[in-house]
């Protein structure tokens, strides 16, 4: 922030999370700053609908999705009214309505009366906001914060000001948004050039001048002469399955109870596992099935469906039903398998293979009949070097382009901050021409 100037004098604000204030300004409660609207009303498919899924964290940008049917009782909004999320996992989840109709009871909806719309806009996506919307939660299946707590937070007023932070902040973020979608391009563009490389060579392989073959199956066209296809039953050493089709007594500490989620990145990531059962129960379902190092896991269900992974760990582990494990046999070398598996052609068929109930999913014996290349082992073992080295390229520029988007958007975070608290002054700020 040291490219602006503070404030020429500065004031105690009375609030600790708050701090010092500009010595002309204010501090008000939020129900004093704003007023609470929202009518209630039954659901109205006549009108747009906005849901706690419509709206960025962290941005406040509003994301366009498919006309949603409102389920029971909704808020009515107008345009300049901020809809802030009041359950804990969406409370950065705040807008700046640029267009009337209702939402989600889920949402508060904020009409403002001491500055400017966007001024208090800016406010709710503060850290220091959002850190004390958080601390006053309450529930334990889905905790939400009430008016009655939010409406006594304080909000620094300014002298006359309001309006020029908020466009202050509109042109400056507009700049780091821009950069921001540049980087997140450039990932895109990174993942789908790695993707082809995995898809060329595992469909192809690595000498341009062999002979080819039709492979039989469409979505594969040809392959090398000398390659196998099967099925992906018959390059296993044991029979394709899942994890437990029960819900387990879940623990603190114990087993490491691995789901959709832990493997939803690509790798497994005990970080995020569903959570620990006990050794009893690790027991009795490894009667069925007992991890084992470079066991490959595709999820089978929910919104990462086809996402795959593989056992790099001789830890003891376990595994839940939306998971399906391929254990390779000796013929088939698992790292092959695996990039196959993150193949165009593979994901491509996958996706035509979804069956849909409440969610999209895949069954195991449509798994266990999906085509895979099966070169030689020692060619299989040469092209999954060569993506290794490849993949390992791409991942480094992913992770220095990801580093960048992160840095830029806790210098978004940052400056909204410092603006609307007045750690800055920007009244003689004047956008480039």
């Amino acid at each position: 922030m040291s490219l602006y100037k503070a404030y020429p004098g500065y004031k105690d604000s009375g609030v600790e999370w708050l701090g010092n204030i500009p010595c002309d300004w204010d501090c008000v409660r939020l129900k004093f700053a704003s007023e609470l609207a929202g009518k209630k009303v039954a659901p109205r498919n006549e009108e747009r609908y906005v849901g706690l899924e419509n709206v960025q964290s962290n941005s406040g940008k509003f994301i366009a999705t498919e006309e949603v049917t409102p389920e029971g009782i909704s808020n009515v909004f107008s345009i300049g009214d901020v809809l802030f999320g009041k359950l804990r996992p969406y409370l950065a989840k705040s807008w700046l309505a640029d267009f009337s109709g209702i939402c989600s009871s889920e949402f508060l909806v904020m009409t403002s009366r001491k500055v400017d719309s966007k001024f208090l806009h800016y406010f709710t996506l503060t850290e220091e906001f959002i850190k004390q919307v958080d601390s006053s939660t309450y529930g334990s299946k889905m905790p939400r914060a009430s008016w009655d707590f939010i409406g006594l937070l304080n909000v620094p007023i300014p002298s006359f000001e309001s309006e020029k932070i908020a466009a202050f902040l509109d042109h400056e973020t507009a700049k780091i948004d821009a950069l921001i979608e540049k980087q997140q391009r450039l990932i895109d563009l990174l993942k789908e050039k790695r993707q082809a490389v995995i898809s060329h060579a595992v469909t192809k392989g690595l000498n341009p001048n062999a002979p080819m073959k039709d492979s039989g199956v469409e979505w594969l066209g040809e392959v090398p002469a000398h390659w196998d296809v099967h099925a992906i039953k018959h390059i296993v050493s044991t029979p394709i399955t899942d994890g437990p089709h029960e819900t387990p007594e879940f623990f603190d500490a114990g087993i490491p109870f691995v789901s959709a989620e832990a493997v939803s990145s690509g790798q497994i990531d005990f970080e995020k596992i569903r959570a620990h059962i006990s050794d009893a129960d690790n027991q009795r379902f490894s009667k069925k099935y007992s991890p084992k190092k470079f066991d490959i896991y595709m999820v089978k269900s929910g919104a990462t469906t086809g996402v795959t992974a593989i056992v790099e760990t001789d830890d003891v582990f376990n595994i839940w039903s939306p998971l399906a494990a391929i254990r390779c046999n000796e013929l088939n070398y698992p790292y092959f398998v695996l990039n196959f598996m993150r193949s165009r052609n593979f994901s491509d068929a996958i996706a035509i293979s979804w069956s849909f109930g409440t969610q999209q999913n895949i069954g195991m014996k449509v798994i266990e009949n999906l085509p895979i290349t099966r070169p030689p082992l020692s060619e299989a073992i040469e092209i999954a070097k060569y993506l290794q080295e490849k993949n390992a390229k791409f991942d480094k520029i992913i992770l220095q382009a990801q580093a960048q988007i992160e840095l830029m958007q806790e210098r978004r975070t940052a400056l909204i901050s410092a603006a609307v608290t007045g750690k800055i002054d920007v009244r003689d700020w004047q956008a480039a021409a």
